[in-house]
């Protein structure tokens, strides 16, 4: 059996990105650890927050539930706030994930490891895929940790195919379709969404997962402005934007293929 530590920014995130890899994962009888940089306080409050509860811990609960999906076995929270979105004052709160000085933050992480004996990281491209704030402090937190830990795990880095959803807005245009946005265009950071296909390594077909997918974002039901748009999706859409995962792997001579990155860990 391998372990796998997974990194996220917030609670659901883990669902929208990795979590088809996950349960596949969970499922082939590999350890799968997910830790989070923080509560996710800036997201949606639902009207349903119970009296005295605060957002990040209904929200731990959200994610609870969504490591009953994934089969992941151990949630970790490395204690910071939710730095907000780019720009937002919060980016520079003391607590913050965004302000937490990097080798604390990855010392944090580096426990989690250390106890695990954690044989894959798993973090995100070097702009958090988007440019939030929190997402690219992931990236920074994670390398930094690899660098630290006892055992220097394997790193993999989540990431969104810039060209696929380009060839998708393109054919939702010629169809007439709702196009959404342009995947060029540069995101609150400046840069484009994702990474171009010829900087990612591995496509990883999840769509035997789909439905643990779609249940592993619907216990997170709490942030109706990004998880309940993802799930009004008809299926058929919601397969072609989330049932294949993308990652880069730094270190790995350049061209996508298409297999699983987990072949060779022993189950």
């Amino acid at each position: 059996m391998a372990t796998i530590v997974f990194l996220h920014a917030h609670p659901d995130d883990e669902a929208s990105g990795t979590s088809g890899t996950m349960t596949r994962l969970s499922r082939e009888g590999h350890r799968v650890v997910v830790a989070y940089g923080t509560g996710g306080e800036h997201g949606s409050a639902p009207e349903e927050l119970p009296e005295g509860m605060t957002l990040a811990d209904y929200r731990r609960g959200e994610a609870e539930a969504s490591a009953k999906v994934t089969g992941a076995e151990r949630i970790v929270w490395l204690g910071y706030q939710d730095s907000g979105m780019h720009g937002w004052e919060q980016n520079s709160h003391d607590e913050s994930f965004h302000s937490a000085d990097l080798d604390e933050a990855a010392g944090r992480l580096v426990d989690v490891l250390d106890e695990e004996d954690a044989d894959v990281l798993v973090t995100y491209d070097w702009h958090g895929g988007y440019g939030h704030p929190d997402h690219i402090k992931v990236h920074k937190v994670a390398h930094r940790a690899a660098d630290l830990a006892a055992q220097r795990p394997r790193l993999l880095e989540t990431t969104m195919n810039r060209d696929a959803m380009r060839a998708g807005w393109e054919a939702a245009k010629e169809a007439g379709q709702e196009a959404g946005f342009d995947p060029d265009q540069p995101m609150e950071d400046g840069e484009p969404i994702g990474t171009p296909e010829t900087q990612i390594h591995w496509r990883v077909d999840v769509s035997g997962d789909i439905e643990s997918k779609r249940a592993a974002l619907a216990s997170h039901a709490s942030q109706v402005s990004d998880v309940g748009m993802m799930l009004q999706l008809p299926p058929e859409i919601f397969l072609a934007w989330f049932g294949t995962e993308f990652y880069i792997e730094p270190g790995r001579p350049a061209g996508i293929v298409d297999d699983w990155p987990f072949a060779d860990l022993e189950a």
